[in-house]
C-alpha cells in the first residue's frame, strides 16, 4: 500500500514512521525546508499525561501514557527525570486543587525539593513530584524522526514540496498539516502559543518545573548548556508570528517569582505559532474517502502523536474505528 503523509510536524513525523514500521510505502511531503519546522519547532516537550489532568480530558491523560514508552523506547530521546508543580504560598490552595485533580505523584516538603531541586530548596515549602513523567527536546525528537525514516528503504521524503505539486496517485493520504489544514476542516480554530528561550548559569534545573500561577501559569524546561524554554500562552488568536510585549512580560514575571535569576538571564530566543485545535479541544481522525485528516492536537502535539499515529495507521490498514476521536464531519452532519 502506499501511502502520502502531507505535514512533517510531530504529526506526520509520526504518523509516516508508524506507517513505514508496519511496511506501507511511505511519501512524505512538507513545504517547509525540513522537518518540525512549524508548531513543533516551539513546542515544550513535556510528557507528562498526569499533570495534564489538572484541566484536560480522561482520554489525554490515557493516550498520553502511551507517549511515555515512545519517547522513552521506541524513539528514546526524553529524559526520565519526572517533573515538579510549585505554588509561591499565597497561591498554596490553587496547588491543593491542582493536586485534588491529577494523580500519581508525591506531595514533597521543602527538604526533599532542594535534594531534586537545590536552586529551589528554600523557596517553596512544599510541591508535588510526578516520578513517571519525562520530557524531551522537540527539536531533537523530530530530528531523531527523520534519520530513522531515512534508513527505510520504503520512505520517501520530499521537503520545499507543496502537496498540490505532487500528483502521483497513491492509495490513501494522511493530512498532518495541523492549521493549514482549515481550507478543509472549517471547525478547526487556531491557539496562538508563545514561548522564550533563556540562558543563564546561575540557574540549574535538570527537570521540568511548572508554577501553578493566577493569572499566567508557567512551566521552565531545561534544554541543556544552561539553556531554558519559558512557557507558553495559550491565546484564542491566529496571528502566529506576533509575539506581544504583554506576554513577554506575563513569562518573564512569572519565571522571576519561580526564582529571582532568572531576572539576569539572556533572552536568546523567542517563538510564536498557531497550535490547530477542534471545539472540544481534542484530537481527531476524520476520514474523507481515502484522505485521513490528523488534527487538532492543541498543545498537546507531543504527548498524543504518538496514539494518534498508531490508531491513524489501524483505521487505514485494518479499518479500525476509534469513536472517542472519529466523531462525524460537521459538514456531513449539517447535510442530514
Amino acid at each position: 500500500m502506499k501511502i502520502r503523509v502531507v505535514g512533517a510536524g510531530v504529526a506526520g513525523m509520526t504518523c509516516a514512521y508508524e506507517f513505514a514500521r508496519r511496511g506501507a510505502s511511505v511519501e512524505l511531503v512538507e513545504r517547509a525546508s525540513g522537518p518540525g519546522l512549524g508548531c513543533s519547532f516551539y513546542a515544550g516537550g513535556m510528557i507528562a499525561p498526569w499533570c495534564e489532568a489538572e484541566s484536560a480530558e480522561p482520554l489525554v491523560v490515557e493516550w498520553g501514557r502511551e507517549a511515555l514508552d515512545y519517547w522513552t523506547k521506541t524513539v528514546p530521546v526524553a529524559e526520565s527525570r519526572g517533573s515538579l508543580v510549585v505554588a509561591p504560598p499565597r497561591d498554596r490552595p490553587d496547588l491543593i486543587r491542582f493536586s485534588r485533580r491529577t494523580s500519581e505523584f508525591e506531595m514533597i516538603d521543602a527538604a526533599r525539593l532542594a535534594e531534586l531541586e537545590p536552586d529551589l530548596g528554600g523557596r517553596f515549602e512544599v510541591a508535588l513530584f510526578f516520578a513517571k513523567e519525562v520530557h524531551l527536546d522537540p527539536r531533537r525528537a523530530i530530528a531523531a524522526l527523520a534519520e530513522r525514516l531515512r534508513q527505510f528503504a520504503n520512505v520517501t521524503l520530499r521537503f520545499d514540496t507543496a502537496a498540490e505539486n505532487v500528483n502521483e496517485p497513491v492509495d490513501w493520504t494522511i493530512d498532518c498539516r495541523g492549521f493549514a489544514a482549515r481550507d478543509l476542516l472549517d471547525d478547526l480554530r487556531g491557539v496562538k502559543g508563545e514561548m522564550l528561550v533563556v540562558a543563564t548559569r546561575d540557574i540549574a534545573l535538570t527537570r521540568p518545573v511548572r508554577l501553578v500561577h493566577p493569572r499566567q501559569p508557567l512551566y521552565v524546561v531545561p534544554r541543556g548548556d544552561g539553556r531554558f524554554m519559558i512557557g507558553a500562552t495559550m491565546i484564542e488568536n491566529e496571528e502566529k508570528s506576533r509575539l506581544t510585549v504583554r506576554s513577554v512580560l506575563e513569562l518573564l514575571s512569572a519565571a522571576y517569582v519561580l526564582h529571582p535569576a532568572f531576572g539576569e538571564a539572556e533572552i536568546i530566543e523567542t517563538g510564536s505559532y498557531v497550535r490547530p485545535a477542534f471545539p472540544d479541544n481534542l484530537p481527531k481522525l476524520r476520514r474523507r474517502e481515502r484522505t485521513l485528516y490528523v488534527n487538532g492536537l492543541y498543545r498537546h502535539g507531543f504527548l498524543l502523536a504518538p496514539a494518534l499515529a498508531r490508531r491513524a495507521v489501524d483505521v487505514v490498514l485494518e479499518e479500525a474505528n476509534f469513536p472517542e476521536v472519529m466523531d462525524a464531519d460537521p459538514r456531513e452532519r449539517r447535510r442530514a
